[in-house]
């Protein structure tokens, strides 16, 4: 069954959800709507989407997808509420759920259509239209934060919207406990490795850095103004992650500071066997 798709953001993560909708099937139509025009028009003449997504269109649409930062997603929503299709879903990418799902899950069930909070985890450390591919969330986990727990039509339905991008799993999850989840395992990374690049050795380390460096730094290599956002968004539980590292880091220096070779390795054994532990050998 072909699909009607709305894109709102043509940036890294709203193209690729074009592309793949597109690549999937031919008959698949595709809308997006960017603030940038010169972007939309261009994403047209690739053959990315079929047009401009708009008010006389997006009634039309079977999924609508919020690609915008959390902020712009919500006034977005608000501004368009009256137009949505009743009978589809409206959802979004934002990387933090709270602070849209508790301001869009209400104005939804005023206005009468089904907004759905979702956050694929993918991307790479580019960001826009250009670095944007079909094939992105092949295989990818999808975390949806539905308005109930306890509607499995509904979740049916959100997964065969999203089909055609291949997604490999899904996980339900409440907000609060998906950013909880995501102030360790995206954000923490993101920041560490941002503030791990400002040591002075950094701008003399050519030649003496290989795999353990590149994985370190990868994710420092960030789009400041989305993440500054999603950051503060989610402080409560990132400054928890932050303080439980700065304690963890005390205690390596702690060691290193005393001499203490027998504590240095048996923190070090914690660390291995507790990755172990988590993911595997």
């Amino acid at each position: 069954m072909s699909l009607t798709v709305g894109v709102v953001g043509l940036g890294l993560i709203g193209g690729s959800f074009c592309k793949a909708y597109k690549a999937s099937d031919k008959n698949n139509t595709v809308y997006a709507w960017n603030r940038t025009e010169t972007v939309t028009g261009m994403a047209k003449m690739q053959g990315v989407i079929d047009g401009e997504l708009n008010d006389d269109n997006l009634g039309e649409c079977d999924l609508v997808i919020l690609s915008l930062y959390p902020e712009a997603s919500i006034a977005w929503i608000r501004e368009h509420a009256a137009e949505f299709n009743k009978n589809g879903i409206v959802t979004d990418a934002c990387g933090t759920k709270r602070v849209i799902c508790e301001a869009v899950f209400p104005l939804a069930r005023e206005a009468g259509f089904t907004f759905v909070g979702c956050h694929p985890m993918a991307g790479t450390k580019f960001s826009g239209m250009a670095y944007s591919k079909a094939d992105m969330y092949e295989g990818a986990p999808m975390v949806i934060v539905p308005p109930s727990f306890d509607d499995i039509d509904l979740l049916d339905r959100v997964k065969k919207l999203f089909e055609p991008c291949g997604f490999g799993s899904y996980h339900v999850a409440h907000a609060d406990e998906h950013d909880r989840m995501i102030a360790f395992t995206s954000q923490m990374p993101h920041l560490v490795s941002n503030a791990y690049i400002k040591s002075p050795s950094a701008r003399a380390h050519e030649g003496f850095s290989a795999g353990s460096y590149k994985d370190m730094t990868r994710v420092a290599w960030l789009n400041p103004v989305m993440w500054s956002q999603l950051f503060l968004e989610n402080k409560d539980y990132l400054i928890f992650e932050i303080e439980n590292l700065q304690k963890e880091l005390e205690k390596y220096k702690k060691a290193l500071t005393e001499d203490n070779g027998d504590e240095l390795t048996k923190l070090l054994d914690e660390g291995r066997r507790i990755k172990e532990e988590v993911d595997g050998v």
